[in-house]
């Protein structure tokens, strides 16, 4: 083998190394950068409340105070509850206090359940109806997340 056909073997690997490199990077990337995602849609899903095939509340569940594993928490008390709890993740901020409830399909009766689940006064449920999101309701966990039922310890 001459020097310039290793030569041009060796930089082709390089090209190679350097196009893998660029794909694991952009794959990372995917991975850590959803914050401010939306949860996944269904098209065939209804559009009102009145229309929904069965009882079963959709949910998704934002950490909007920062602490490591609110939304994880949260997630297994209200999917406990028997929630269908279809997104976490961090809201698009950390710096909600208390933690509220959004109505997103406009059935504010569903909404309140899942405040009454996790022990938040119907003044912190709100309504932000969002056909695109195709979920029932939004949870921002607030400052306020150790006072909430999920975060109680039995002594």
């Amino acid at each position: 083998m001459s020097w310039s056909a290793a030569r041009a073997k060796e930089i082709m690997l390089n090209v190679a190394l350097a196009m893998l490199g660029l794909m694991c990077a952009a794959l990372v990337y995917g991975l850590v950068a959803q914050p401010g995602r939306t949860p996944p849609t269904n098209p065939d899903r209804a559009t009102t409340s009145d229309e929904l095939v069965g009882t079963v509340i959709q949910v998704e569940v934002r950490n909007a105070a920062g602490a490591d594993g609110l939304a994880a928490t949260v997630m297994s008390y209200l999917r406990d509850k028997g929630f269908d709890v279809v997104d976490v993740g961090n809201h698009t901020s950390f710096d909600v206090e208390h933690t509220q409830v959004i109505d997103r399909i406009g059935d504010p009766e569903s909404a309140r359940r899942v405040a009454q689940a996790l022990g938040v006064d119907d003044e912190h449920v709100h309504q932000n109806v969002n056909p695109e999101m195709y979920l029932d309701a939004s949870v921002l966990i607030g400052h306020d997340y150790e006072t909430l039922p999920p975060f109680q310890t039995a002594d």
